[in-house]
Parts: C-alpha cells; structure tokens; sequence
C-alpha cells in the first residue's frame, strides 16, 4: 500500500532502537493524553532511555489515512488488514531511521502486535501484549457485527452511539459496573443509563463510524493460524485481565501458549478489559522489567 499518510507522535531524542506504541481501537498516537501511567520518567515509556513513537493507524480518524482515502475495489473502499497496518507502520520506521523496536500494545494494538510479529519478525525485540488475542472469538466478532449494525442502521452519529455503549459494556465487568454505576445520578434515571449516554455522546463528536466499521472489520478477519503463532521466535510476555468480558484472561493465556517463546502474566482487578487504563496496579513495574531484561533473562 502505498500513497498514504501516516500521523505519530514521537518521545525523547531520535535513535536507531525504539520503543513502538500500538493504541487501541479508538486511540490516537497521543500515549501522553491516554495512557499517563506508562509514559514518562522512571515509567516504562521514558523518553529520557528510550525513543518512544506511536502512530495514528492506518483507516484511523485522528491524522493518518481514513478508510475513504485509501485504495478502491469496485468503487468501495479497499478492505484494510491488520497486516496493511503493520506493513505501514514498517514503512513509518525506515522514514525515521528506526532499525529496531520494542513493541508493546493492548486492546486492538495488543492484536496488531501479533500482525507485526508475523509481518515484520526481523524488525522487533521483543513484544508485550496486553488484554488481547492473536485471532477473534465468535463472541467478540458478534459483538463488533452488532456494533456494526447499529451503525448502519442509524448513520449520522446515533449508531456509532450505540456501538459505543455496546463496546464499553464488554470493557467493563458487572462487578466493576456494580462499584462504579450504582443508583441513579439524575432522578428515576439510573446512573449506567447515563453513563453509557455519556460515553456515547463521547465518542460521537470525536470518532468517524467508517473508520469504526473498517477497524473492527480489521481485526474480525484477523485469523492467524496455531501453525503461524508457533513460528513466531520473538519474547513475548502476554497480559491477560482476570475479569475482561471482551477477550478472557483462558483466551489470552491459551494463545500465549502456542508462542515458543512467551511469558504469561495476568492483572487482577475488577475493573474489566479496561483495567489497563484505569486500574493498572503493578502492570506498569512488569512490563518495564520485561522491557528492559536482557535476552537470556526471558
């Protein structure tokens, strides 16, 4: 794929070796803004020891290419893999001067590590992937099918709405839900209701529902094989969550399994997909150890 533009942002002083953020489905490259327990001095993100980057991905909606600048077939918009992505972002790391990095993604960038490891092996160090999958159960596809069909069911915001609502309720758990959305915030309304609205309305005014419909196509008809996973020699440590509804703690750890050379850790909280935003505990201290061992270490 060629043409395209590609939006990053990059931390600390430019070098040959750096440290490659993959965001989530709905993220930007800006880690500082949504992921501050990561990025910065004496985290696992320093830009004072490490040339941190992470780009906006590709059929995204905040700078890089969306889905109707790229490639046509049959006057549609061409589908994009995640593969395209990591294709991409290879081509972003020879513009920088980048001859090796240290991945680590969660979420839907959890899921395009795996692309990079199968795309680009000779490129990556090591790899941490957290809360995510190498490949998509029935469950999460029908949840993104549904997702998918709200928004086309009510194009112009109102879907894309919905899907938001339905995304976050697998992001978090009943018994995060039960801590956090109990009772009612506005009379005879209760505060899930409102919560969700918020998060809907959230989404609306800052998110495109085409590139919402091509990433979530993207990561369905992601479907590496065991046979693939197996040949993927890189240290990997994976991250399940032990409440995550989206991508199951059995999931992530049976999937790490097929890798000859990865770690399995799991973050308990009650907190759901979402815990490695917004309940990381001691998450930040494993994946800097990982980050910064030596070879022989794993």
């Amino acid at each position: 794929m060629s043409n395209v533009r590609v939006a990053y942002h990059a931390y600390g002083e430019a070098r040959e070796t750096a440290t490659l953020v993959l965001h989530a489905l709905t993220g930007t490259s800006a880690v500082h803004e949504w992921w501050p327990d990561f990025l910065g001095a004496g985290r696992p993100l320093d830009p004072a020891t490490s040339y941190v980057v992470c780009a906006n991905v590709l059929g995204g909606c905040a700078g890089s290419s969306g889905p109707g600048e790229l490639p046509q077939s049959g006057g549609q918009p061409a589908p994009l893999t995640l593969r395209d992505m990591a294709r991409v972002g290879r081509a972003l790391l020879a513009e920088l001067g980048i001859r090796k990095v240290k991945i680590i993604g969660a979420s839907m960038g959890g899921m395009l590590a795996y692309a990079w490891l199968l795309e680009c092996p000779e490129l990556v160090e090591r790899a941490v992937i957290i809360g995510a999958p190498a490949r998509h159960s029935p469950w999460a596809t029908g949840l993104n099918t549904a997702a998918r069909s709200a928004i086309k069911a009510a194009p112009g915001g109102e879907g894309l709405k919905v899907a938001r609502q339905i995304a976050m309720l697998s992001y978090r758990s009943p018994e995060s839900l039960a801590v956090t959305q109990s009772g009612n915030r506005r009379p005879g309304v209760p505060a899930i209701t409102t919560y969700l609205e918020h998060q809907g309305e959230k989404l609306a005014a800052r998110f495109c529902e085409q590139s919402y419909c091509t990433l979530t196509q993207a990561m369905d008809a992601f479907q590496p094989t065991d046979e693939e996973l197996r040949c993927i020699r890189v240290p990997v440590l994976c991250i399940g969550i032990s409440s995550d509804l989206l991508y199951p703690a059995a999931e992530v750890k049976a999937h790490a399994a097929l890798l000859p050379n990865s770690t399995y850790w799991e973050l308990s909280s009650i907190h759901g997909h979402d815990a490695f935003l917004i309940d990381a505990q001691d998450l930040p201290e494993r994946v800097q150890e990982f980050l910064h061992s030596s070879p022989t270490e794993n």
